[in-house]
């Protein structure tokens, strides 16, 4: 809990002079738009209104806000596919031979092998791997279609959100499901 206090305080210390600038923001200018009688193109109309015009401070205090928060997903995101794949993961079972588990090249005097969780192999791992993979290719599909066409409406973002986010499942999940978890110890001198 301290931890988590003391990382919540440093992402605030560097945050707030940023968003104290981007609060200044740029002074306030014509909006320029396009002539809906020549063409239907709507490039900044979108699921949510937002802001027009945006200072440069401002877009980068939003992006730094952004990442921070996608970190935070893939945390969570992460621990819920392992646990969704190894729910008694929490203490992996040691081999039965007292640690020996066949991966010789990984043992040596001052490392060993304490824990060792097969890989599940389940079917809900290749469903899952497949759905991800399909939404995969619609959102890669959406995000070309948008590029090469005259677009009504322009959603770049949210079609690219889709696809990196429907890769990273496609990456955690075969960790999760596919991927034996080896638990080790080693001796060091300090």
């Amino acid at each position: 809990m301290r931890q988590r206090i003391i990382l919540i305080l440093l992402v605030a210390i560097l945050l707030l002079p940023m968003w104290f600038i981007a609060g200044q923001g740029e002074p306030s200018s014509e909006t320029v738009e396009i002539d809906q009688s020549v063409t239907d193109i709507r490039p900044v109309e979108g699921f949510i209104d937002a802001p027009t015009k945006l200072s440069p401070s401002q877009v980068g205090v939003i992006v730094w806000v952004a990442l921070l928060a996608l970190l935070g997903v893939l945390a969570l995101f992460h621990r819920f596919m392992n646990e969704l794949a190894r729910p008694d993961g929490d203490t992996p079972p040691t081999a039965a031979d007292g640690g020996t588990v066949g991966f010789d090249w990984m043992e040596t005097e001052d490392r060993w092998i304490v824990g060792y969780d097969p890989p599940s192999d389940s079917v809900i791992g290749l469903v899952a791997m497949g759905g991800l993979t399909a939404l995969t290719l619609v959102f890669s599909a959406l995000f070309t279609g948008e590029y090469l066409t005259f677009a009504r409406t322009q959603y770049f973002g949210i079609y690219a959100f889709g696809m990196f986010m429907s890769l990273t499942g496609l990456t955690v999940s075969y960790y999760a499901w596919f991927m034996p978890h080896i638990e080790v110890a080693e001796r060091r001198d300090h």
